[in-house]
């Protein structure tokens, strides 16, 4: 060992090159490059050891960032026609969403004029034959069935939904 030869941590080794410690220690494990000393825990390694790993890095920087520069526009264009389609999709939902509001709008619009209207024909006239059946319904909630008579009526008795209806 020359006493004037400078040596490199792995450390000082990816701070030239501009990579990370663990991808130089990965390229050294891999090429099963041996360190030339050590000094405590650090390994060293010699000035033609670091320019081989630098040049690697260099050289390997090159390619891959080109081939990342591809193949990310690539993943990019795939994305947006990806995204495109499922925007496509979204905007016919929300026009179906549309209409079938609008489609449940008018029926409660027809609804609430039918309502209107057998207010107006009940509070007016007198009620008729087809009214009675309604007073005498079997349904009617004021009377106990066989089944869930249990004596003596404590709750407040219901008129059902549309009792206002049968005033």
């Amino acid at each position: 060992m020359n006493n004037n030869e400078r040596l490199y941590k792995i450390s000082e080794i990816a701070d030239i090159a501009k990579v990370n410690k663990t991808k130089v220690w990965r390229y050294i494990r891999d090429n099963n490059i041996s360190e030339r000393s050590m000094k405590g825990n650090a390994k060293l390694y010699s000035e033609h050891t670091k320019d081989v790993i630098i040049k690697a890095f260099s050289s390997e920087s090159v390619h891959f960032a080109t081939e990342t520069k591809a193949d990310t526009s690539r993943i990019l264009l795939e994305q947006i026609d990806i995204l495109k389609g499922e925007l496509e999709r979204k905007n016919d939902q929300l026009d179906k969403m549309q209409s079938l509001l609008d489609q449940q709008q008018r029926l409660n619009l027809s609804t609430n004029r039918q309502n209107e209207k057998l207010l107006d024909t009940t509070t007016n006239d007198t009620p008729s034959q087809d009214d009675r059946p309604l007073q005498n319904d079997d349904t009617d909630v004021l009377k106990p069935t066989e089944g869930n008579y249990k004596g003596k009526e404590t709750k407040t008795p219901k008129k059902g939904l549309f009792g206002w209806l049968r005033r």
